[in-house]
């Protein structure tokens, strides 16, 4: 195991359990490091916003960054529970492989599946991840977010197959489109060859992205017009778990019935 990693994980779990900021040589006493070894390692935390220093007694405490990685990891368990219901009743109504996602960075992960029970299907796995630009629940979040997040893929856009998007130009087109009907799809696959899905975004108590849930399965069997019939199904289903979620239309500041901001304009979101 690497000594310094496990110190550092150490001396974070003691700064979240104290009830007031620590100093240096407090630190080293209770955790029996050198006070050059917390020095260093107090150091490197707060280089990468993990800890703050009190300038008033030279103490140190953790930062609110752990609390938000953990947050992020709470709500992702809350959205699988409460996502589940739509889930199987979405698979019941399309009998396609249901799946649920959330963005991270350029990624979209997933944190939870229902497989179809066709002999031919998607095939993927929880905790998979897979390019954001290339796939309908991606679409779907991307949609959700400003313009300007898009730039965040321009050194990542590259060719998977014959219909992926290269340009940002092109995958601008996409987010729009997906914008206006209320659902991204994607109709020959991005990622993999011979997929076809769609999907939509799905809001929070405030309005904000939390995830994707989509359908998805072989081209061959899913034609354009079964991607239409299919998004009814998407959409109630990502409105079904932003309401439990608790979402109301016209509850988040940037958004009012169902519209988002978008290079300074209002544009129909994926709700």
């Amino acid at each position: 195991m690497d000594k310094a990693f496990i110190k550092g994980l150490r001396l974070l779990e003691t700064l979240a359990l104290s009830e007031q900021p620590r100093g240096v040589t407090d630190l080293a006493t209770e955790l029996r490091f050198t006070k050059s070894n917390v020095h260093r390692l107090l150091t490197t935390l707060q280089a990468q916003g993990y800890v703050r220093q009190i300038p008033q007694n030279s103490t140190y405490e953790l930062t609110t960054k752990i609390w938000a990685l953990g947050s992020h990891v709470i709500h992702r368990m809350d959205l699988v529970k409460v996502a589940r219901p739509a889930m199987e009743k979405l698979a019941e109504r399309t009998g396609e492989t249901i799946h649920l996602s959330v963005l991270e960075g350029t990624d979209v992960v997933y944190v939870d599946k229902i497989e179809s029970a066709h002999h031919i299907r998607a095939h993927t796995s929880v905790g998979m991840r897979a390019p954001a630009f290339t796939m309908a629940t991606g679409k779907a979040m991307l949609a959700h977010l400003p313009d300007e997040y898009l730039e965040k893929f321009r050194p990542h856009l590259r060719r998977y197959t014959a219909t992926t998007r290269t340009t940002i130009k092109d995958l601008r087109k996409d987010i729009e489109l997906a914008r206006a009907q209320g659902f991204s799809s994607v109709l020959h696959g991005e990622w993999r060859e011979g997929i076809a899905a769609c999907a939509c975004a799905i809001l929070g108590r405030s309005g904000e992205l939390v995830g994707a849930i989509g359908m998805s399965g072989p081209d061959s069997r899913i034609k354009r017009n079964q991607i239409k019939e299919y998004s009814v199904h998407v959409m109630e289903a990502a409105r079904t778990i932003s309401a439990a979620l608790g979402y109301r239309r016209g509850s988040d500041a940037l958004a009012s019935h169902g519209q988002r901001h978008s290079r300074g304009r209002l544009v129909r979101g994926t709700l």
